[in-house]
């Protein structure tokens, strides 16, 4: 069984400021159930965030934290879906607090959704941190909650990805973007490996 594995490889601010407290927030469709999708946030931590500071000029390499063979920060680990299509969005968030609970931001768009949301999981796509199912009509509206959060917002990234023969003839494939308001750049990378 193929599986493919997201990564965050580099994080660059464009807007003057030089301290920053980020996080990231992860939507992406279930693993095993076509009509849900899952939310998460890394840092996952109670009070995680990511430090930038003055000297690391708005810009941070990511480094392998606990995965296996991990080349930046791991974000999922999945099955390769028999169609090769991957669908996953990100939104990067400035907190405006010394510390970011993430498990209060699952709780606050779960409230949010009511009965669009199905409860929370942990052990999903590699990852044991908390995971929030929600519906897939509830995808659209997951932005809006999240703005709703007195924190910076600088916007979303989609990463949907159809993959074809690329893997044949390399290892990793590397994607770089900005998110949607201009002032972010992220670069990631999409691997794969045989599950044995």
């Amino acid at each position: 069984m193929e599986e493919i594995i997201l990564e965050f490889e580099e994080l660059e601010i464009l807007r003057p400021k030089k301290r920053w407290k980020l996080y990231f927030v992860v939507l992406t469709e279930h693993p095993t159930d076509k009509d849900k999708w899952i939310l998460t946030t890394i840092p996952n931590e109670s009070h995680g965030v990511i430090q930038l500071k003055p000297r690391a000029e708005n810009k941070i390499y990511f480094e392998p934290q606990d995965a296996v063979g991990a080349n930046g920060l791991f974000v999922l680990d999945r099955n390769m879906p028999e169609s090769r299509r991957i669908k996953v969005r990100v939104f990067l968030r400035h907190s405006r607090e010394n510390a970011r609970n993430a498990g209060q931001i699952l709780s606050d768009v779960e409230s949010a959704l009511g009965e669009e949301a199905f409860g929370q999981v942990t052990n999903l796509l590699g990852r044991t941190n908390p995971w929030l199912v929600i519906g897939k009509e509830a995808v659209q509206k997951v932005g809006k909650i999240l703005s709703n959060i007195k924190d910076r917002d600088f916007g979303l990234i989609t990463m949907d990805e159809e993959f074809g023969p690329e893997f044949e003839n390399q290892s990793e494939l590397d994607r770089m973007n900005n998110f949607s308001t201009g002032d972010a750049r992220l670069v990631w990378s999409w691997a794969t490996r045989n599950k044995s």
